[in-house]
């Protein structure tokens, strides 16, 4: 069975977020794998094949705050498409108290990827 790179597993974890959520970067990353490769998501998110299929946008920072670097549109864009989704923004950040991501456990104690 081939292994999968870890851009592969990076968007596995991208694709499960559902509309009207985000997750950080640091997130992504732990459930890709590995914690420590939250600027590899950035990395992985900037050359992004499928962004209609891989939602990068709703990724965002850990306190909440879009990407500057968002290639797909910039940081407005990003923040439109959040808007599309139902995500509300707070002074320039999303109240991530409410929209954060908590994936649901799996019975064996490990996230659904």
């Amino acid at each position: 069975m081939e292994r999968k790179s870890t851009f592969d597993l990076i968007y596995d974890v991208v694709r499960q977020i559902p509309r009207g959520k985000v997750a950080s970067y640091g997130q992504v990353a732990a459930l890709a794998g590995n914690a420590h490769w939250a600027r590899v998501v950035g990395y992985a998110l900037h050359v992004n094949p499928d962004p209609d299929g891989i939602p990068c946008y709703r990724v965002v920072t850990k306190d909440g705050r879009p990407s500057s670097a968002f290639a797909f549109g910039g940081e407005n864009r990003q923040v439109e498409l959040l808007l599309a989704d139902g995500v509300r923004f707070e002074d320039g950040h999303v109240v991530m108290e409410e929209f954060a991501w908590q994936p649901l456990p799996p019975d064996d104690g490990g996230y659904y990827l």
